[in-house]
């Protein structure tokens, strides 16, 4: 029984399973190499149809268009028979697209699709590779992909071999790295024995040749403000009144740091999720991105100390599980040149119960209410639970009794007059709040006392990179940057615009200049501006340019406890829906009381008109039977005169019930409405 099953498998895997060995395959050839900048050299691309026939292919390749420059794509030998689409070479995207069909299908282990032409533009690494989009087909009438495995080809360029004086640059000693300073030194040749001067040139081709005007002896030269990007230069000597051979050096400049980007929080930046999930990715228009470094600062708890440096990292990261409370998770994404863009997005990890609320509003799925919205609907619900109510209750004393007095329950009207008071107060708020905006504003040319005693260094100060710009007194304040020189003393100065107080910290940066810190208490609500300064063995640096940074108050205390203004708006909107959900419940209970007695009313009104209907028809009976006999006593000719008073006093009875009738009814329907 297990010989069979074994067999079975076999079998299966044999005969219907597709093995990788009959795939087809796509390489370069040469798969590696190294060239010079400005040479040519030729790349073929082969198909290996691993014993089957192959009928039909589509080749897509990519090549890093700053580095190579396609010069022709051959065609003339060929396993392609056909072109169905004419080879097409795209030299600003760096692109390549072949595309054909074989008639009659071949098989082959190194055919040739067609051989390209590339030129070296300049120095570094380049990898030319197989698009997903490539696709080989077997003639198999199904056209089936069988492509399943593509070689890529690494080439490394440099420059020619120098024919000229040796060079070599302090600055940007490496050719093949990209860097963020836009001065560039060069110093060549120092034995200057039997050399008559130099001439050397700046510029973009890397095949420049420069002209035979002596620019002198000196042996160094240097270039500034550079523009960004890759520049040649070249320099050649004269000697015995011959100029030599030149030598070609190649710089690469990328000043300006990657794009913008976003940094997404899943499931949400207000979130009870412990573990939220953080990704970011953005492009670099030079060096390209070299890596990402992300840190998380925890501002609701000042003795937290944590996460002072940044960690490398790459998208998407997941932090270690994080406690209840507010952060700023920080994102630089770094160039190859080290050049870096910093993102700060601010995380809230709250409790499920309170994960849709901020102090910002109430979110609702992906819509977002302020809670200036929040307070218009809830005012407005609650006037139309209101208007509901009144009406209801009116309707109510209406079935029960005729009152006319109308009149706001106190609750109600206690409410109001709270709700009357919070709005003129907040009114009172704005006003002072614009009013500080205005002095802001006004004085904000205004120069404040700044600490520089003693000598100043002729170095430049620290530099400020990060800084919490925006935050509320219930959050920490913390600033960071880098100093031009390692384990340095770093002043940080913090001073209220509106009253002018001035506090001093300091922290040191690290062996490789980082400097970070965090305050270790709240600030209170206002503006701010801080500044640094460097000091080294006592000698203080000149001060770094002024930051401005705002403390917005969102918490107040009240009986010895702080609320958020997120506390405070959440409880308002919670009284404003709890009174909304009270007036539904009493007009629920009115209507339903209203509607009973109602209903046992209009019962009583039937079972009256039906008696009333029933005593009319029994008198009219008995008046009809009584004139009956008066009328066959007429026409016998004998009726005395009491019987003719008696039909006269019939008639009149009769009269006088159908108006007590009618009286009677109306009565009724009056008290009805």
């Amino acid at each position: 029984m297990k010989v069979k099953l074994f067999l079975i498998i076999f079998l299966c895997v044999v005969f219907i399973t597709p093995g990788v060995v009959s795939a087809a395959s796509l390489s370069i050839s040469p798969s590696t190499g190294t060239f010079s900048v400005g040479s040519t050299f030729d790349v073929s691309i082969l198909l290996n149809t691993n014993g089957k026939s192959a009928n039909a292919l589509a080749v897509s390749l990519k090549f890093p268009p700053d580095m190579l420059q396609v010069v022709s794509p051959s065609t003339g030998q060929s396993v392609v028979g056909v072109w169905t689409a004419a080879p097409k070479f795209d030299n600003l995207t760096g692109r390549v697209d072949l595309q054909g069909g074989i008639p009659g299908g071949i098989t082959a282990s190194d055919g040739l699709i067609t051989t390209l032409t590339f030129r070296v533009k300049s120095v570094g690494e380049a990898i030319v590779k197989f698009l997903d989009g490539s696709k080989v087909l077997l003639n198999d009438g199904l056209g089936t992909n069988a492509l399943s495995q593509t070689g890529n080809a690494v080439y490394e360029f440099k420059l020619p071999a120098p024919e000229g004086p040796q060079l070599v640059s302090e600055t940007n000693p490496d050719q093949g790295r990209w860097y963020s300073n836009k001065t560039v030194t060069f110093r060549f040749a120092s034995d200057t024995q039997g050399i008559k001067g130099y001439s050397y040139i700046l510029s973009d081709d890397p095949g420049t040749i420069p002209d035979d005007i002596n620019e002198g002896l000196k042996n160094q030269v240097s270039y500034t403000n550079l523009s960004d990007g890759i520049h040649y230069f070249h320099i050649k000597s004269l000697r015995d009144g011959v100029w030599g051979g030149t030598t070609h050096f190649g710089v690469k400049i990328d000043s300006t740091p990657p794009a913008d980007f976003d940094v997404n929080i899943s499931p949400s930046t207000r979130t009870s999720s412990r573990q939220p999930i953080i990704q970011f990715l953005t492009t670099d228009a030079l060096s390209g991105i070299d890596h990402y470094e992300l840190k998380i600062i925890p501002l609701s708890d000042i003795n937290n100390k944590d996460a002072t440096f940044f960690v490398e990292t790459e998208s998407p990261y997941t932090p270690t599980t994080l406690s209840l409370g507010t952060y700023d998770v920080i994102v630089r994404a770094y160039d190859k040149a080290q050049n870096y863009k910093e993102i700060v997005q601010r995380l809230v990890v709250t409790t499920p119960v309170f994960s849709f609320v901020s102090d910002q509003g109430i979110k609702l799925g992906n819509v977002n209410l302020s809670w200036m919205i929040v307070f218009i609907i809830s005012i407005v619900l609650l006037a139309i639970a209101l208007f509901i109510f009144f009406r209801v209750r009116i309707w109510h004393r209406k079935i029960r009794e005729n009152h006319k007095e109308k009149k706001l329950p106190e609750n109600i009207a206690k409410q109001l007059d709270e709700l009357k008071k919070y709005r003129a107060k907040y009114g009172a708020k704005v006003v002072v709040a614009i009013l500080i905006f205005i002095s802001s504003i006004l004085f904000s040319g205004k120069v404040f006392a700044q600490v520089n005693t003693g000598d100043s260094l002729t170095t430049s100060p620290p530099v400020i990179t990060t800084l919490s710009k925006n935050i509320s007194n219930q959050e920490v304040f913390y600033v960071g940057g880098k100093t031009y020189l390692p384990n340095e003393e770093v002043i940080i100065y913090i001073q209220n615009l509106l009253s002018g107080e001035l506090s001093s910290k300091t922290t040191n940066s690290d062996k490789n200049g980082e400097w970070f810190y965090k305050h270790d208490t709240f600030l209170s609500p206002g503006n701010y501006i801080v500044w640094v300064q460097g000091k080294i063995e006592g000698v203080l640096s000149l001060t770094s340019s002024q930051e401005q940074m705002i403390v917005a108050k969102t918490a107040v205390k009240l009986l010895g406890n702080k609320f958020s203004y997120e506390d405070i708006y959440l409880l308002l909107a919670l009284f404003l829906f709890v009174c909304i959900l009270g007036l539904v419940i009493f007009i629920i209970i009115f209507s339903h009381r209203g509607r009973k007695k109602q209903k046992e009313f209009k019962k009583y009104l039937v079972e009256a008109e039906e008696s009333i209907k029933r005593g009319f028809a029994v008198l009219k009976r008995d008046i009809e039977a009584e004139l009956a006999l008066i009328s066959r006593a007429k026409l016998s000719g004998v009726i005395s005169e009491e019987e003719k008073v008696r039909e006269i006093e019939l008639l009149n009875d009769f009269e006088l019930v159908q108006k007590q009738i009618k009286k009677e009814i109306w009565e009724l329907e009056h008290v009805e409405q």
